[in-house]
């Protein structure tokens, strides 16, 4: 069922981009932000398999329960702050090597580009974030883990989730020469760093929202970026560091937690916002 569940996620992303967008951009001449909320709305493809095939995929299971599971860990500040420190200090350190590198400011990397902060913060906000993650790490998380085990599963879904993002590679991208190498093995080894991370937060507690806010902190900067292919070289070092660092952190945590008698069952817990 992982399977079926990860071709008719492609399947409906596909379609969305070819159907929706491509439909919009040739033959309606869309202007550029109704452009981007229907591809906002590609980024629900995962969720949407998910919809469509809840009733096989966990047949056992009513799709209320599922989402409290989901959201059932608590939420915790300290948490929230590594995530951002670490997804926001990714991004921004690539870029400060890339300007040492190549002797430029680091402002020199920016532009509001066409739409307000505000715009750009909720539309980078009800994209990848709110649309996949209840795909992704809500159901495919746990059925790789079951199957391959943390660190096996979390490779193995964040290949499955950068590869799902292989058509934008060719109609979204500026990089369409030898420089593609580097673009798409960027985007392979990042968003599986990335993925590792998602789940390394997600063992300590298992809520969505941290995941939701790991991806908004990667890709609200991206709305203001302007880069070349020497920052997603960069890239392809900086996060792949950041990774093993929390995964080392996973192993450590994990280790203190046996010794102490194993952890208890958050979902059991009454959630609430803790500040530590």
């Amino acid at each position: 069922m992982i399977k079926r569940y990860v071709i008719l996620a492609y399947a409906l992303f596909w379609a969305l981009v070819m159907g929706l967008c491509g439909t919009a951009s040739m033959v309606f001449h869309a202007p550029p932000l109704v452009m981007r909320m229907l591809s906002d709305i590609t980024a629900w493809s995962p969720t949407f398999a998910l919809l469509i095939l809840f009733r096989k995929l966990l047949p056992e299971t009513k799709l209320s329960d599922f989402l409290k599971k989901c959201f059932c860990g608590r939420l915790r500040l300290s948490l929230f702050l590594v995530a951002t420190v670490v997804m926001l200090g990714g991004t921004f350190g690539s870029v400060v090597i890339v300007s040492l590198l190549e002797g430029k400011p680091f402002c020199a990397y920016f532009s509001l580009g066409g739409y307000s902060f505000v715009a750009s913060f909720f539309l980078s906000l009800f994209s990848g974030p709110m649309g996949e993650e209840l795909g992704w790490r809500g159901y495919l998380r746990p059925e790789l883990n079951q199957k391959y085990g943390f660190l096996k599963g979390s490779v193995v879904q964040g290949i499955i989730w950068a590869f799902w993002h292989a058509l934008l590679w060719f109609v979204d991208s500026e990089f369409m020469d030898a420089r593609m190498i580097v673009y798409v093995l960027s985007n392979v080894i990042v968003i599986t760093s990335i993925a590792l991370i998602m789940n390394v937060i997600l063992e300590k507690e298992n809520n969505l929202l941290y995941s939701v806010w790991i991806h908004f902190c990667f890709n609200l900067p991206y709305s203001f970026l302007q880069v070349g292919i020497s920052y997603y070289a960069v890239m392809c070092a900086i996060f792949p560091i950041l990774a093993v660092g929390a995964y080392l952190w996973h192993r450590k945590t994990v280790g203190a937690v046996s010794s102490a008698g194993g952890k208890s069952d958050d979902c059991r817990k009454k959630q609430k916002f803790i500040i530590y």
